[in-house]
């Protein structure tokens, strides 16, 4: 099994930029796909951004394109969510998730291990 923690959530003003993290443990980073999840308040848990075991392949939701990127080091064990130009709209709790399927998964069914969430808030 593979551990999740994401860190780097924050207040931010609207138009600024914000770091996550997602470092994992237990199993090499390498045996999974892995993605970004968010959840503001009174919705419901929606999909971000996924990338490849190899980071060959990503996948991004049509609300953060071309604003958000998303990475991984493997030898580090660890997945990175750069978000620029932020807005209000953005401000949720942040989820990484880990799925053993191939590709770039983008449904919440399909990430069997998830981390506790880093929450991050967009000012207007």
């Amino acid at each position: 099994q593979v551990q999740l923690v994401e860190s780097g959530g924050g207040l931010v003003q609207a138009g600024g930029s914000l770091r996550l993290s997602c470092a994992a443990s237990g199993r090499t980073l390498s045996s999974y796909a892995m993605g970004w999840f968010r959840q503001a308040p009174g919705k419901e848990r929606e999909f971000v951004v996924g990338i490849s075991r190899s980071a060959g392949s990503t996948f991004y939701a049509d609300s953060v394109k071309g604003r958000f990127s998303i990475s991984r080091d493997n030898t580090q064990n660890t997945v990175y969510l750069q978000m620029n130009s932020l807005k209000s709209e953005d401000t949720a709790l942040y989820y990484c998730a880990a799925s053993q399927r191939f590709g770039v998964p983008a449904s919440i069914s399909s990430y069997g291990y998830w981390g506790q969430g880093t929450q991050v808030t967009v000012s207007s």
